[in-house]
């Protein structure tokens, strides 16, 4: 392990930008970032690139405040757009890049931005999105120049990414320093994220610089990054996951990374044996998918030595851990919140355990959701956190007055996650509130659900939902939704040949509670996820019981008592 000096930071000094510089003088030429097909970016390129780029920014008017938009992949241009915007007091605001029609004018419209930052591939994205309306200045391409802009993009000034960079002197102003250049501060909005609007429109989370910076910190100091690792990252920059909790944290604790576009369960161990890497992060269903590989004599022929992973389930958790020779680390976070807990490496896995709470930042309790009560330790309830330190926490959501109110009532931050504190003082994560399912008086998690239904062998994946229906009594019936493991969703292929729902059934009673069996059951060809691996339930959960849904009550299937 090597020196992490960043950590070290007085808190009047906690920006990305003190933390780019800093390395820049420490490790000068040394590789930061190795990005698939070849590009790479030393500690010394991201801070001196960035400054030229943020003079450049400042050319094309942008000031302190203003948003630029990047819809992009994961790329050297990504990173540099970031930092360079930051250097102007600016506000960096990555999207989705698989956002399209009212989900990206949606952002576009909200975020507001000065400038577009967007991938040559994507701009076809844009061609049925209206942004006359959200100010736009200035489209930045990155890649070749297009032979026109799409749709109301039209009506702004294009240039290219290279274009961009060559508009900026190699230098200016007193003592060398260039002119676009402002100095942020820690309590500074720096970028906007947008959460995954799995519950309805998406919302753009406010982070101040000193919030980024703690994201990139914590999960440095929580899976003891050094100059000595090398981190393989997999997963999109857009999200906090990928571009704090690994890229930065790889800035400030020193150590380079590999970088590829996207997160492939097949390619992920030939990949990370290639890399060297010694640590790397896993989201959502990625854990599970990589398990589920078929097992090799090359699963232990890597440098890999831990792996943050959320969620982790008690059927495959230690399994994972002895298979491949690693030590998986929980936590518990938000894009709002920042992650405020985590688990000790040196401690047992423990499914749903994401350990102690950060206390010297945050503040948590689990309260009954209905009136905000704290719950005695064991109780469920929904998780409710608050800042001990200034500048670490967000502060709202951009353009939504009435839902940073929402969130912040009784001046706790409400997460919409159930959970609970333990009389250790271990916080345990349950379940999203809304993928709680309220049947027969019984709180039931889905994910525990798509546990057992994952292991049916015809299942490949699955999704747990509640689904109001007439005569239940304001509570909920549970639907499962199952992708097949055949090479069809309706059933036809190796493992879903035949498939029964009532067989599935059959499997779920031996293994979960009666109140918890689904009496719904669909074949889906596929289920739609966020990039960071989430599942979009809302979907599921309006589409309710259709005409192919089959009914265990209809079909009269019993349950065993």
């Amino acid at each position: 392990m090597g020196s992490q000096q960043p950590l070290e930071l007085p808190r009047s000094r906690w920006t990305l930008v003190e933390a780019a510089r800093l390395q820049a003088q420490r490790l000068a030429d040394r590789e930061f970032l190795a990005f698939e097909g070849g590009e790479t970016l030393t500690f010394a390129e991201l801070h001196h690139e960035s400054d030229r780029l943020a003079t450049a920014l400042a050319g094309l008017g942008v000031e302190p405040g203003d948003r630029v938009l990047a819809l992009a992949g994961n790329s050297r241009a990504f990173l540099l757009a970031m930092l360079a915007t930051h250097k102007r007091r600016a506000v960096f605001t990555p999207v989705n890049t698989e956002l399209k029609g009212a989900f990206l004018e949606h952002q576009v419209r909200n975020s507001a931005p000065r400038v577009v930052i967007v991938e040559e591939e994507l701009l076809a994205l844009f061609e049925h999105v209206d942004t006359s309306g959200a100010g736009i200045g200035h489209t930045v391409v990155i890649g070749p120049r297009p032979a026109a802009l799409p749709g109301a993009l039209a009506a702004t000034t294009l240039l290219t990414w290279d274009e961009l960079a060559a508009s900026a002197p190699a230098a200016g102003g007193a003592g060398g320093a260039l002119v676009g250049v402002v100095e942020p501060e820690p309590a500074d909005v720096c970028t906007i994220m947008y959460t995954s609007g799995t519950t309805g429109p998406s919302k753009g989370v406010l982070m101040p610089q000193a919030h980024c910076f703690l994201f990139a910190a914590g999960a440095a100091r929580a899976t003891s990054l050094g100059e000595g690792d090398r981190y393989y990252v997999c997963m999109p920059f857009f999200h906090a996951n990928a571009l704090l909790m690994q890229v930065f944290a790889c800035l400030v604790a020193g150590a380079p990374a590999t970088v590829v576009r996207r997160f492939s369960a097949s390619s992920w161990l030939d990949d990370v044996i290639e890399s060297g890497a010694t640590a790397s992060n896993a989201l959502g269903v990625m854990p599970e998918f990589l398990f589920r590989q078929p097992a090799s004599a090359r699963d232990r022929a890597h440098r890999l030595t831990r792996v943050m992973a959320v969620p982790i389930a008690e059927e495959w958790g230690a399994a994972f851990e002895a298979r491949f020779g690693v030590r998986l680390i929980q936590g518990y976070g938000m894009t709002e919140v920042n992650m405020v807990a985590y688990s000790d490496p040196a401690d047992p896995v423990l499914a749903g355990c994401a350990g102690r709470v950060e206390d010297e930042f945050f503040e948590v309790v689990v309260a009954d959701p209905e009136t905000d009560e704290p719950l005695p330790a064991g109780g469920v309830g929904e998780i409710l956190v608050r800042p001990r330190q200034p500048n670490c926490f967000n502060v709202g959501y951009f353009g939504m007055a009435d839902k940073t109110v929402e969130a912040w009532r009784n001046l706790w931050f409400h997460t919409g996650d159930a959970g609970r504190l333990d009389a250790e003082g271990r916080l345990w994560f349950v379940d999203r509130l809304r993928d709680r399912i309220r049947r027969r008086g019984e709180n039931v998690s889905s994910y525990e659900i798509e546990q057992v239904l994952n292991d049916h062998a015809a299942v490949l994946e699955s999704a747990a939902v509640g689904v109001r229906v007439e005569g239940a009594g304001g509570e909920e019936e549970i639907k499962a939704c199952v992708v097949l493991a055949g090479s069809g969703a309706d059933g036809t292929g190796p493992a879903g040949a035949g498939f029964e729902p009532a067989d599935l059934l059959d499997w779920c009673q031996q293994r979960m509670p009666r109140y918890a069996v689904p009496r719904y059951v669909e074949v889906v060809a596929a289920l739609d996820k966020t990039p960071s691996g989430k599942v979009r339930k809302q979907a599921l959960r309006d589409a309710g019981v259709a005409s192919s849904t089959w009914d265990r009550e209809a079909a009269g299937y019993q349950l065993r008592r």
